[in-house]
């Protein structure tokens, strides 16, 4: 078939809803967390609450007012992607961040996601656009936007290059476990940086880039409220964090994209029932509290599902100190995992893929669980210098070091990994049930010996826990952070209660990401950088075709 699935999907999309865009990453708070929801009365065009308390409080000398084509609140990737082609459409824009620099949590990542690159056909790497977006949608179970998520991958390969052209590298598409496909493009650090960070530099030319043409940035600056007309877009507000000088943009379009809530601890616990640094161990991005979402909801912006972008790592409540790379890789092998009542309960095979393991971890006591491994297993990584399931993010190709560095570790107070000469003392290190533990380690050295394992792994790290000392690492789920918040169409205009489009406001970024059903899409990574990036890129492209410029 030799019909153009662009010009379909554009055709599609503007039947369905007409010509609109989508938002990006962004930030907008007062200098504490908002932690209020709006009332189902909450539908006015501006609602005056705590959000926004600072600007209301300034004098009218103290308000500059401007009048700039479009407002983009957040300065993370979507925001300065939309920015920048917004800006090379030929639209004033501003761009307001609650922080005191750009690049969101993404100054934080590595890479995006693309299909179909010269660098995958360069490493021999042949994907299939149709076979990844159909395996996408069956993972969701179709609980996501496919027409979005069609034009996502499909003009991924563009956005990169579009990226590319402002002078970023990509050194390598990438698979972030053995089971997924190379589909994230590594940025190229100018800096020197491996592992979380090379992004930053993606980041920094985007800046560069919007700054060159002519876009304006107010850093420090959280967005506090949005202003509608006649179910149109006419306004944001904004005030200075030292709360001495407030803007009054007037403008006929908006984006809100304010990299989600995963550091507002109250929120967290209202809508996944986790507790921050107690069960649950997220990453913690400053300005992450959810004021963006809020100030869309105290505009009439109808709520869109909520999921945390679930994955796992090493943690215990309370413990100091620090491990290095080897000695967390070593503890993230497919060994034997058990929870508190010393019962095995997942395939451990699939301690590659975080976002399976996080998802397990949450059906247990505690939220947490325990890989357990023996001297023999240790000591046949070292002996080796390598791993079964290595790491694109803690790099290290030294294992030689181990015992040394376990010393330092201990020593520096780190509870989190410990060691003990039986399993019995092992167990109550870590507060697991000794006989339930001792039967299982038990029972899974009879799957070792018989070659066969009933939930899943392959024969091939099924070792069996005989030599003391024995290890332990505690697990606990964590997160990038949260998806959602704010309702959105497939061309990321934002919806109000009546699920009407609100001319000229836009969603990007993981504020309005809800493509992922339950589940981060992990077997395809870089996913979230790369909606962020991409929708943020259509966005630009929607709003000046809505402004005609």
């Amino acid at each position: 078939m030799n019909l153009s699935r662009r010009e379909f999907l554009k055709s599609s999309l503007a039947a369905a809803a007409g010509m609109g865009a989508l938002g990006l990453l962004g930030a907008c708070s007062t200098n504490e967390n908002t932690t209020s929801t709006p009332s189902p009365e909450a539908t006015g065009d501006t609602i005056a609450t705590a959000l926004d308390a600072p600007y209301t409080a300034l004098s009218a000398d103290a308000i500059t007012e401007k009048t700039v084509d479009f407002v983009i609140v957040g300065a993370g990737p979507a925001g300065l992607c939309a920015a920048v082609k917004a800006a090379e459409n030929g639209l004033s824009v501003a761009v307001v961040e609650k922080t005191g620099a750009t690049g969101g949590c993404a100054k934080f990542g590595m890479g995006i996601l693309a299909i179909g690159t010269e660098l995958q056909r360069a490493q021999g790497e042949e994907l299939d656009l149709d076979a990844m977006y159909n395996m996408f949608t069956e993972y969701t179970h179709y609980r996501t936007d496919c027409v979005l998520m069609r034009r996502y991958f499909e003009e991924s390969k563009e956005t990169l290059e579009w990226i590319e052209s402002m002078g970023v590298e990509f050194e390598e598409a990438a698979r972030y476990f053995e089971k997924s496909y190379p589909t994230w493009h590594i940025v190229k650090s100018e800096t020197g940086v491996i592992g979380g960070g090379q992004a930053k530099t993606m980041t920094d030319h985007l800046e560069a880039r919007a700054r060159e043409l002519g876009v304006e940035f107010y850093l420090e600056t959280p967005a506090c409220r949005l202003e509608t007309e006649n179910g149109k877009v006419s306004g944001v507000c904004a005030v200075s964090t030292d709360g001495k000088q407030g803007y009054h943009f007037l403008c006929n379009a908006a984006l809100i994209a304010t990299g989600g809530f995963g550091n507002n601890e109250e929120w967290v616990k209202e809508q996944f029932a986790l507790n921050l640094d107690q069960d649950f161990f997220g990453m913690r991005f400053p300005g992450h509290e959810g004021d963006g979402i809020q100030m869309a909801w105290n505009a009439g912006v109808k709520q869109s599902e909520m999921i945390e972008e679930m994955i796992f790592d090493i943690f215990q409540p309370g413990s100091t100190g620090a491990y290095t790379n080897d000695i967390k890789l070593v503890m993230q092998q497919p060994n034997l995992m058990v929870n508190q009542q010393g019962k095995r309960f997942f395939n451990e095979e699939q301690v590659q893929n975080t976002t399976y393991t996080g998802n397990s971890l949450r059906n247990q006591t505690g939220n947490t669980g325990f890989m357990i491994l023996d001297e023999a297993i240790k000591q046949s990584y070292v002996e080796a210098n390598r791993v079964d399931f290595t790491s694109r993010v803690w790099n290290t190709d030294d294992f030689t070091q181990f015992d040394a560095n376990f010393k330092t570790m201990e020593e520096s107070g780190y509870t989190a990994i410990v060691k003990a000469d039986t399993l019995e003392e092992l167990a109550n290190k870590m507060d697991i049930d000794p006989q339930g533990l001792a039967a299982t380690v038990a029972e899974y050295n009879q799957l070792c010996a018989d070659g066969y394992d009933p939930l899943g792994k392959g024969a091939a790290y099924l070792k069996p826990i005989t030599t003391a000392p024995f290890y332990a690492a505690q697990y606990y789920p964590s997160s990038y952070g949260t998806l959602g918040g704010i309702k959105v169409n497939s061309n990321l205009e934002v919806l109000d209660q009546n699920d009407q489009v609100i001319t000229g406001l836009y969603s990007a970024g993981t504020d309005s990401c809800t493509v992922y059903g339950d589940s981060y899409m992990f077997l395809l990574p870089g996913n979230t950088m790369g909606y962020s990036v991409n929708t943020g890129k259509f966005v630009g492209e929607a709003v000046s075709e809505l402004l005609k410029k």
